[in-house]
C-alpha cells in the first residue's frame, strides 16, 4: 500500500470454542498452523496460488526424498522478536459476484466486520479483537491513494472504510482510513489489513466441505435467506454466510450477537481446517486458496510468500488456549442508544496490545495445566472423583461418563478461546 495512505504515528511497538457439542478441538500443536491458515496462509498466502492460477505454469516436482542430505533450512519470520498487528476487514462491496448480496438502494464498498489480530513478539499468543461497526469514534484525517484528503470528525467507525472506499475509489484507500482510525483511537500500530468480500466467504466455507456449527435454536431469517433447524450442522457457504451477517430476529438482534457469530464461525472454521488436515492435503488446500485468491486483498506487507511461510512456521507451538476471542469492552452511547462507545476496559485492552501483554488475565485452571503442572492425584482430589458416585450403578452414574461442559461462555460479549464452549446443543 503507498506511503501516502498511511497516517504518521509514533505508537509503533517494539520488540473461545465455537458452536460446537462436547468435541475438543484438534492436538494443541497444530493450532498454530491451522491458525496461520485461517487468518494469514489462507488469508493472504492465496498470492501464492494466485501466481500460479493467472498464468499458464508447467511444473514439475522434486520431493525431498530425492533430494540428497543437506536439507533446506525452516523458514525465517521476518518480524520475529516484534509483534505483529494485521487487521481483517469484511466488505460487503456490492459489485462483480456480490450483486446478490446488494441490499436495494446501497452502493460502493461498506465493512461490516473488523477485527484486530494481534500476534505476540515471541509467537505465543494470537488475540483477535472485535470492533463493533456502530462504535463512535474520533475519526482523523485520512489521505486516500490519490491524495485526496478526507477530513476527521466524530463519527461510526465502519464510516471510515466507506470514506475511504468513496473518496479513494480503492480498498487501499479504505483500509488505510481503517486503520489510522484505530491507530489515533487507541495508539495502536497496524501492521497489515486483510479484506475479504461476502462471495469469498461462501466460497471458502464451501472449498473446505462446510462448517459444522451448534444451532442451540431454530432460525428463520427471511431477510438473511436463512433457515435452519436446532442442533449439530454442518454449515454451506450460503448458510454460514447467512449465519454471520444475520441480525434481526436472531438471539438478542444486537450488533454484537452478530459479532459474536462470527467469532464462532471463525473458531469453527479453524478447528474444520484441523479436522480435514488441510495444510498437509494439497489439492484441498489449492481448492481453499483458489476460493480465497478471488475475493481477497491484502496489504503489500502480506503478499511475500516467504515472509508468510516463516510467520506460519513460527506460530507452529500457538496453543488454542493461548488464542483469545474478544469484543472491545463497549457500552451503549448516551445520547443514541443504538450507537455504542468503548468503556474505560477497552483502554485497558488496547493498552495491553500497545505492550504485547495478554489481553486477558489467564484462568486458575489453565494456567496450572499449561506447563504440564496438573497430575492424576490432583484430579483424585476433587469432588468429582467421589468413590461413592464411582460405585453407583444408577442410570445417572451412567450418563455421567459424558462429560458437561463446566461453563458456556456468551460469544461477542465475553472473551473466550477455541478450548471454551460457546453454545450447546443436545
Amino acid at each position: 500500500m503507498a506511503d501516502q495512505t498511511r497516517a504518521q504515528t509514533t505508537h509503533r511497538p517494539r520488540g473461545p470454542a465455537h458452536a460446537r457439542s462436547l468435541h475438543r478441538a484438534g492436538a494443541a500443536r497444530r493450532i498454530g498452523l491451522a491458525l496461520t491458515g485461517v487468518l494469514v496462509f489462507v488469508g493472504v498466502g492465496g498470492v501464492a496460488v494466485a501466481q500460479s492460477i493467472s498464468g499458464n505454469i508447467t511444473t514439475a516436482t522434486v520431493s525431498d526424498d530425492m533430494r540428497g542430505e543437506v536439507k533446506k533450512p525452516a523458514p525465517t519470520d521476518p518480524d520475529a522478536g516484534s509483534p505483529l498487528n494485521i487487521l481483517l476487514l469484511g466488505s460487503d462491496y456490492r459489485g462483480g459476484d456480490n450483486t446478490d448480496f446488494a441490499v436495494q438502494g446501497v452502493s460502493g464498498m461498506r465493512s461490516d466486520t473488523a477485527i484486530v489480530a494481534h500476534v505476540s513478539a515471541d509467537r505465543s499468543r494470537v488475540e483477535l479483537v472485535s470492533i463493533p461497526r456502530d462504535s463512535m469514534v474520533d475519526r482523523p484525517e485520512c489521505t486516500t491513494s490519490k491524495g485526496t484528503k478526507i477530513p476527521g470528525g466524530r463519527d461510526l467507525f465502519n464510516s471510515a472504510f466507506a470514506y475511504g472506499a468513496d473518496r479513494g475509489g480503492d480498498i487501499a484507500s479504505a483500509a488505510a482510513c481503517s486503520m489510522n482510525t484505530i491507530s489515533s483511537e487507541t495508539g495502536l500500530y497496524i501492521d497489515d489489513f486483510v479484506v475479504v468480500d461476502f462471495s469469498g466467504f461462501e466460497k471458502m466455507v464451501d472449498a473446505v466441505g462446510g462448517v459444522p456449527m451448534c444451532i442451540p435454536e431454530a432460525i428463520d431469517n427471511k431477510k438473511a435467506d436463512l433457515k435452519l433447524k436446532a442442533g449439530e450442522q454442518t454449515l454451506d457457504g450460503k448458510e454460514a454466510l447467512g449465519f454471520a451477517r444475520a441480525r434481526y430476529g436472531i438471539g438478542d438482534g444486537s450488533d454484537l450477537s452478530r459479532i459474536g457469530r462470527q467469532q464462532q464461525l471463525l473458531a469453527a472454521t479453524m478447528s474444520q481446517v484441523l479436522s480435514k488436515n488441510l495444510l498437509t492435503d494439497a489439492p484441498a488446500l489449492y481448492k481453499f486458496l483458489s476460493a480465497a485468491t478471488a475475493s481477497l486483498t491484502v496489504s503489500d506487507g502480506l503478499g511475500s510468500v516467504p515472509d508468510l511461510t516463516g510467520l506460519a512456521y513460527s506460530l507452529r507451538g500457538v496453543r488454542a488456549d493461548s488464542i483469545t476471542f474478544m469484543t472491545i469492552p463497549n457500552a451503549a452511547d448516551p445520547s443514541n442508544p443504538n450507537r455504542v462507545v468503548w468503556t474505560p476496559e477497552a483502554d485497558d485492552v488496547w493498552q495491553n496490545l500497545v505492550d504485547d501483554k495478554p489481553i486477558v488475565d489467564p484462568e486458575p485452571e489453565r494456567a496450572s495445566t499449561k506447563d504440564g503442572d496438573a497430575t492424576k492425584d490432583d484430579a483424585t482430589d476433587s469432588p468429582s472423583a467421589d468413590p461413592d458416585d464411582a460405585a453407583s450403578d444408577s442410570p445417572s452414574a451412567s450418563a455421567s461418563t459424558t462429560p458437561e461442559p463446566k461453563a458456556t461462555k456468551e460469544a461477542g460479549k465475553e472473551a473466550f478461546t477455541p478450548d471454551d464452549v460457546t453454545a450447546v446443543c443436545g
